[in-house]
């Protein structure tokens, strides 16, 4: 079943790979050939969106690997690690953006006049909205399939690709159909999507790198594991509860009181109840780690008192 997401995440993440090495091909050709420095900024932006690719490709091939001597918790950590790298991209995009679209607009102030573009980059700033929207539902899709962090990161560098070229196609209309006055509108255009960039990029980052410092589940997450472990017969008192995320599983690490008067044998089934229900929640690839404690009487506590 592992083997089949890992094949299904490096599958889509291959066809992000093609798509962005036609999409800039594409965008440069039609920037350079329609005078439109706004195309060949999408088209260079784009160059950064399929070596991104090749990054999580490599992450996902190390973070499949199975446990082995060194790392007893398996290689989830280096999904965590490509995802957030992808938020950093993001990030440097945005920035990106942001300078040179208010160094444009700043440029128009001081009086310069900004060349008007030729119909060839609207038309390649269409087909590149078109394209990377089906590619952000797909990547998205099979990220919620396989419960990969990094595809589903990749598949909001599409998204943030579409709003690059969202932006870049009202800059180009803008400039071509309103006359000159208007060629202002590309580099503003620019200014305002490189802020939903930032927020895609924020919201990436900020989850992973929770992560990477062992954060612990949401607390309505860990309310949930308590229930669970207070239905499982022969439970009592489920405390001390300890949670983290390692790639795309979880560790789990909970203590629960038994009777007292049971047996090694009773006891160990009770736990293993415990793990398989767990499991059966969380996925066979959680890391559980249970320690039984005896549960005393309250009239024993009493006469100890």
């Amino acid at each position: 079943m592992a083997n089949n997401s890992n094949n299904k995440a490096r599958k889509v993440i291959w066809l992000g790979f093609i798509a962005n090495l036609l999409l800039t091909l594409l965008k440069l050709v039609a920037g350079v050939l329609a005078k439109s420095s706004a195309m060949v900024a999408d088209g260079v932006h784009s160059i950064s969106d399929f070596a991104t690719d090749l990054i999580v490709l490599g992450g996902l091939s190390v973070a499949s690997r199975p446990r082995d001597h060194n790392h007893k918790y398996g290689h989830g950590k280096v999904e965590t690690l490509v995802t957030a790298f992808v938020g950093g991209v993001l990030l440097l995009v945005g920035i990106g953006l942001f300078y040179n679209g208010v160094m444009k607009i700043y440029s128009v102030y001081q009086g310069n006049v900004l060349q008007q573009p030729g119909m060839a980059a609207l038309y390649a700033a269409i087909g590149s909205i078109l394209v990377k929207e089906f590619l952000f539902r797909y990547t998205i899709k099979v990220g919620n399939q396989t419960n990969s962090q990094a595809v589903k990161a990749n598949a909001w560098h599409h998204r943030s690709d579409v709003y690059s070229s969202f932006g870049t196609l009202l800059g180009i209309s803008g400039a071509i159909f309103l006359g000159q006055k208007w060629v202002i509108l590309d580099p503003l255009a620019a200014v305002i999507v490189s802020i939903f960039i930032f927020k895609i990029a924020i919201k990436i980052t900020r989850n992973t790198l929770l992560e990477l410092i062992e954060t612990s589940l949401p607390k309505e997450h860990e309310d949930e594991i308590i229930q669970l472990a207070s239905r499982v017969s022969g439970v009592h008192d489920p405390h001390e509860l300890k949670t983290r995320k390692i790639g795309n599983h979880i560790a789990i690490d909970i203590h629960i009181k038994v009777k007292n008067h049971l047996n090694i044998e009773e006891a160990h089934k009770i736990a293993t109840d415990l793990e398989k229900t767990l499991r059966n929640n969380y996925g066979k690839e959680t890391f559980i780690s249970i320690h039984t404690e005896p549960l005393v009487s309250k009239s024993k506590d009493i006469k100890h008192a």
